[in-house]
């Protein structure tokens, strides 16, 4: 945890260090909101990360939806991701249930190019295999507007269990 005032104060490398992974191995992020400081609220810092995101190129929002983990996954991922997909019940999935989580992540990756990406937090793990089936059913640009207020909201979760 972190203040908000310590985040406004510290030298910019340091505020990029400590806010590196609020979006998933994205520090570009945290280095361009660093430059808007300092900020009023925790809600004012949300904010200006969801413009420096919605004003990136094309390319890096791709770059910033392929650098999520795929649900389920046992590779190496953040801190922040590894206890959300446990939360919502990701690391106990039966071998049968880990099989299908798979082959849906494969069949998305393969239909849209990058990996399903659900705020998973609040959900168990029967919505989030329910979600998935039903956003397989989506356009590519749906999809990639989609997964990108999706990370939103985990950015909201992350900055609201990280900051005070």
């Amino acid at each position: 945890m972190i203040t908000l005032n310590a985040l406004n104060e510290i030298p910019l490398s340091e505020f990029v260090e400590k806010l590196k992974d609020i979006f998933e191995h994205s520090p570009w992020v945290a280095q361009r909101v660093g430059e808007f400081r300092p900020f009023s609220s925790r809600e004012s810092l949300y904010e200006r990360m969801v413009s420096v995101v919605q004003t990136a190129s094309e390319g890096e929002k791709l770059n910033l939806i392929q650098a999520h983990p795929h649900l389920g996954t046992r590779k190496t991922m953040s801190s922040f991701s590894q206890s959300e997909q446990k939360t919502a019940g990701l690391s106990q999935l039966s071998e049968a249930e880990y099989e299908l989580l798979l082959d849906m992540n494969k069949e998305y990756v393969h239909r849209f190019g990058f990996p399903f990406i659900l705020a998973v937090r609040g959900i168990n793990k029967e919505k989030i295999l329910q979600a998935m089936e039903d956003r397989l059913k989506n356009s590519k640009e749906q999809e990639f507007n989609q997964a990108l207020s999706e990370i939103y909201q985990i950015v909201r979760f992350r900055i609201e269990d990280q900051i005070i």
